[in-house]
């Protein structure tokens, strides 16, 4: 019932049928704060009650509560109360209940039980408010107001497409840079606030549909065709030449790792390598970036996409794969321009472009070109 009620919802606001009824029910966001964790730590300041989110039952009721939450023979222990169920949603009356791990968080907490014993535990929040807690991590809050405008439109939308996405999941976003970084209250700021209301509702589509609005920290010079990275081939998300961000902090790289240190997250990875003896690129996309290397070892190419292997070496050590890299001696040597995966609007292009006065409608059209800004109902 629940579950049904959340997705006629999403499903309403996502294709423009919404209506009295659905209109006062804004969306809420799933959010995983934490995954695969044995207990934590949990405060809840004033009323509060544990729901079975199948039924809607009221299993308890409380007040002020500082406990850790642990498993319970076949279900969740909560303040010193066992429920035998692998599902509980915690709602508060304050709007800022609770504290996960010392972290306040806005809107419900659900904690879901796996078989292992572990939990997973999602705090529902309402859209608005979702985005109030990742824009400090995207981007500063002393950046100019068109730039953060611009940032809480793209996380919006990207949050959206995920919701419609994910409907059938547990959760519909981490809160980690695998999605989009997200701290709850405490992330909040008076001027990344300001630009969330400003720009209230507002998502990005393209010919009717919200589409996943990537962004990334530095293009260095032209945004990547998602294409190249994922199942995902429209207009606004097919690259678009970019002189805004020379200037960024982050426009050139340097990073050095051995050679063993390659090899042994290459063979974590599971491929098959002897020692490393070369890298080079075997060809590039049409922004620049290589599409696939080759690893030569023990005589023999190995090809590797290069998006793998900067995940498998960490994307904050190859920042991007915009590179050239020499094997020298036990090293070897990554120079490269940009960070991040290239797609959608580049952040301190939107910066730059702010400073010049284009205003945060004019920075989301050019780096989505063909998609328009349009208002949720909610």
């Amino acid at each position: 019932m629940v579950k049904a009620l959340r997705l006629a919802i999403v499903l309403a606001f996502m294709f423009g049928a919404w209506n009295a009824c659905t209109a006062e029910v804004p969306p809420q966001v799933r959010v995983a704060v934490l995954k695969d964790v044995s207990s934590f730590r949990l405060k809840v300041r004033g009323t509060y009650e544990v729901i079975d989110p199948a039924s809607g039952k009221v299993l308890s009721k409380g007040r002020n509560i500082r406990t850790t939450v642990t498993v319970y023979k076949n279900g969740i222990l909560l303040a010193g109360g066992g429920f035998a169920t692998d599902r509980i949603l915690i709602k508060g009356n304050d709007p800022e209940a609770f504290l996960i791990n010392d972290r306040s968080f806005r809107g419900d907490i659900e904690v879901l039980r796996d078989s292992s014993g572990h939990f997973l535990v999602v705090n529902r929040i309402g859209l608005e408010d979702y985005v109030r807690g990742i824009l400090y991590h995207e981007a500063s809050h002393y950046w100019p107001g068109d730039a953060l405008k611009a940032q809480a439109v793209a996380c919006r939308t990207y949050a959206v497409y995920q919701m419609q996405t994910n409907s059938a999941c547990d959760y519909d976003v981490t809160s980690d840079i695998y999605s989009q970084v997200y701290g709850g209250k405490v992330s909040e700021r008076y001027r990344t606030n300001k630009a969330v209301e400003d720009t209230e509702g507002e998502v990005l589509f393209y010919k009717g549909r919200v589409f996943p609005a990537y962004y990334h920290a530095t293009c260095a010079g032209h945004t990547e065709d998602a294409s190249e990275l994922w199942k995902i081939n429209i207009p606004p998300l097919k690259g678009v030449a970019c002189d805004y961000c020379k200037d960024a902090p982050h426009y050139n790289w340097h990073n050095v790792l051995s050679v063993k240190e390659v090899t042994d997250k290459l063979r974590e990875a599971g491929y098959k390598l002897k020692d490393i003896e070369a890298i080079a690129p075997l060809d590039k996309t049409s922004s620049g970036r290589i599409r696939n290397l080759a690893i030569v070892s023990g005589g023999r190419q190995l090809r590797i996409p290069a998006k793998d292997f900067r995940n498998i070496m960490g994307p904050n050590v190859i920042k991007s794969t915009i590179f050239d890299v020499k094997v020298i001696g036990d090293d070897a040597v990554f120079e490269g321009l940009g960070w991040g995966h290239g797609v959608g609007m580049c952040q301190w292009g939107a910066y730059f472009m702010a400073k010049k006065g284009y205003d945060y409608r004019e920075i989301l059209k050019y780096y989505y070109p063909a998609s328009y800004v349009k208002t949720l109902g909610f």
